[in-house]
């Protein structure tokens, strides 16, 4: 599955637009890595325990937008984008979404 952040693809045609797709989840904070976030903050630096939890929700979410797109019978994914939002304490959502489309050469 092609999927870019571009509305076009040079070299390629737009066969069929199949539509928005979009893929999410919805994570919430261990207290164990809160209590080391708040220590951290204190001396400064990466929080690396949340960018990976936020990697690995960017790839759940990219990967079930991706499942959405091939339901649909398509080839790729354009106009892709990342949001995130926050649902409750320490719970955030991350959705990808963009327009499955069928390319041609």
């Amino acid at each position: 599955m092609l999927v870019s952040s571009t509305p076009t693809i040079e070299g390629k045609n737009i066969e069929i637009y199949h539509g928005v797709v979009t893929g999410s989840t919805v994570r919430a904070r261990h207290l164990g890595t809160d209590i080391l976030a708040t220590l951290k903050n204190l001396i400064g630096g990466e929080l690396k325990s949340y960018s990976i939890l936020l990697t690995l929700a960017r790839e759940e979410a990219m990967e079930r937008m991706i499942a959405n797109a091939e339901a649909l019978n398509a080839n790729a994914v354009l106009n892709f984008r990342f949001q995130t939002s926050t649902i409750a304490a320490g719970a955030s959502e991350v959705i990808a979404y963009g327009t499955a489309v069928t390319l041609v050469d």
